[in-house]
């Protein structure tokens, strides 16, 4: 009888960002540019998640690459990556995972969301908003939080916004504090049309 070759195996962490597997992914989404100036992410022992390293590959070369024209500080750089309400938050995390590949810091990325908070943000607010607001304060990791507290979130260099329900009106306002915090990139993920409806013109 043949041997079949095994097929690589990927493992998560308990508990972290990426411990919680969305349900309902039904296609995969358009990945994103990771945008200007990546930089190696240090491996940091003792946080959520599993612990990454700077990316190595050939993927790293095309998406700096991609990046062809570096927003000035005062403008990021903005992308929207199509996605149903309900596929945004993989979309997010997808997005996360191919900027952390290209060599980004997990701190610096945050991630909200305008309607259902990441599985991360609700595990760690269970123990309390103090806790959940010092790992922010910490800047060590990506960091997630739902869009109606951005004003209390600090600017990072990236930020990416799952557009996965919510209000009209407080994902309306959720997009220009997005932008006012992101330093080089803000990626939202989501239905184009209802943001394109939402900022009144094309993002």
């Amino acid at each position: 009888m043949p041997l079949i070759p095994e097929e690589p195996q990927i493992h998560e962490s308990v508990p972290g960002p990426r411990s919680v597997p969305a349900a309902g992914r039904t296609a995969q989404t358009p990945r994103p540019v990771p945008g200007p100036g990546p930089r190696p992410a240090p491996i940091r022992p003792g946080r959520p998640g599993p612990q990454r390293g700077p990316a190595t590959t050939p993927a790293q070369r095309d998406s700096r690459d991609a990046a062809k024209s570096p927003p000035s500080a005062s403008s990021p750089q903005i992308q929207l990556i199509p996605a149903s309400a309900e596929g945004a938050l993989d979309a997010a995390e997808e997005a996360v995972d191919l900027l952390l590949d290209s060599g980004r810091a997990p701190h610096d990325i945050l991630v909200l969301t305008t309607g259902e908070e990441h599985p991360w943000a609700a595990h760690e607010m269970s123990f309390g908003e103090t806790s959940y607001w010092a790992q922010h304060d910490a800047c060590e990791d990506v960091f997630y939080a739902q869009a109606a507290a951005a004003g209390r979130a600090a600017s990072r260099p990236v930020v990416v916004v799952a557009v996965n329900g919510g209000a009209d009106d407080a994902a309306a306002q959720a997009l220009p504090a997005a932008l006012a915090r992101a330093g080089a990139l803000l990626i939202v993920c989501g239905d184009p049309q209802r943001i394109n409806a939402l900022v009144g013109a094309g993002v």
